[in-house]
């Protein structure tokens, strides 16, 4: 096939190839949250406490966002596909390096691995978008975006089950077999797509500070996102330890499908995509904002009762993918030109707000136990409510008026 460019593009992803993008930014981005629901089995295994087999969590997420900073740009640079499938299979090296571990330190470098490396789903995104039809960039965004929730949302699942079938290490043994095949899969069916104009790295770099300098857009959209993201993780990291401990004393399979409750959160993905393309995204955001502060409630009551857990999860997921998808269909129409670096800005802060929120989580349950991490958990989705609301009155204002292109 020949050579496909992000500018001019008489050729665009038909469904199959979408689909395979979903599945794929499922897989990649999922493998970073099995260690939520295996938290516990994980810390008697290697003999460590849970404070410390929860800073996995942590190192997952600042991991993918180096990966996000200093990799996802050069999709601004490289071929794309070859670049996503190099590093799903570098992604697989590491799974298979926490699979098949037998110290605490080996499953942490691969932990470290596969995070750093998992960037290959952002890489998919931006590529989704420049080989959307014309009007169809957020659909194909959040088309995307929704494999990518429903891979993290049945990884732990996935985790909980294969740890009941097997032990906790079978889930990264199996996904590190599927991330190879999967890779390959790419390379077969995806187009090729580079950027018209390939940018020295140094420059990509460069650009990227200017991008964030320039674009009050893409400050505000990824201030909001990272500040949901945050409160999200709290959720997220003190997960397992609350549901695992008195009175609930759930099981890993049991405590993984507790996080199928935010599946209905890809809904939210596919109808956000559709309504950033209609110019509707604005009210979205204020429901999605609104929806994450209002979901701390009922994980409050949670610690007793597993059901009104559930309820908090499925609430407060549909509140992130608001959040989230509404404002990543939004950059990516930004700046054409620059989707990969803007992309990469936006995702290197959500997942900056994903580990900061991570760490303050684990810290606020040492302090407090699940009131801690409830009460961090709402003031940082507080914060985000505000930031959206500012950031929604800006750019009424402002009409999302752009600054010149990076150059």
């Amino acid at each position: 096939m020949s050579r496909l460019s992000s500018a001019a593009q008489p050729t665009v992803l038909a469904a199959p190839a979408l689909l395979l993008m979903a599945v794929a930014c499922g897989l990649c981005a999922g493998g970073n949250y099995y260690n939520q629901a295996l938290l516990h089995s994980i810390a008697l295994y290697f003999g460590v406490d849970d404070a410390a087999a929860g800073l996995s969590v942590t190192v997952a997420q600042v991991a993918y966002a180096v990966g996000l900073l200093l990799i996802t740009p050069l999709g601004d640079k490289l071929e794309r596909r070859r670049m996503a499938v190099v590093l799903m299979l570098l992604a697989a090296v590491g799974h298979a390096l926490v699979g098949w571990s037998e110290s605490f330190a080996v499953f942490m470098a691969g932990t470290l691995m596969a995070g750093l490396f998992s960037v290959a789903a952002q890489v998919l995104v931006p590529m989704a978008a420049a080989l959307a039809a014309p009007g169809h960039a957020g659909r194909n965004v959040g088309l995307v975006l929704s494999g990518l929730l429903v891979g993290i949302l049945l990884s732990r699942s996935v985790a909980g089950g294969l740890s009941a079938v097997g032990d906790w290490r079978l889930v990264y043994q199996v996904t590190a077999v599927t991330m190879v095949l999967m890779a390959l899969g790419m390379r077969s069916i995806l187009p090729t797509s580079r950027h018209p104009q390939p940018l020295p790295y140094v420059h990509v770099l460069r650009s990227m500070c200017h991008l964030l300098r320039t674009q009050p857009a893409l400050r505000l959209r990824t201030t909001a996102s990272a500040l949901a993201f945050a409160s999200v993780s709290v959720m997220f990291a003190t997960m397992a330890l609350v549901l695992s401990a008195q009175p609930l004393q759930l099981s890993d399979a049991q405590i993984g499908l507790v996080g199928l409750a935010g599946v209905t959160g890809a809904l939210i993905a596919q109808m956000a995509g559709r309504l950033a393309d209609q110019g509707r995204g604005n009210a979205l955001l204020r429901w999605g904002a609104l929806t994450l502060l209002l979901s701390w409630l009922p994980l409050w009551w949670g610690h007793a009762n597993v059901w009104w857990f559930v309820a908090g999860v499925l609430v407060m997921d549909l509140g992130l993918q608001a959040v989230n998808v509404t404002n990543q269909s939004s950059i990516a129409n930004l700046l054409p030109d620059a989707r990969s670096r803007m992309n990469a800005v936006y995702m290197t802060g959500y997942f900056a707000g994903a580990s900061a929120g991570s760490a303050l989580g684990v810290w606020a349950w040492n302090a407090a136990g699940w009131l801690g991490a409830c009460s961090m958990g709402a003031v940082l989705a507080a914060l985000a409510a505000l930031s959206v609301w500012r950031g929604v009155r800006w750019s009424q204002r402002q009409g999302l008026t752009q600054a010149a292109p990076a150059t």
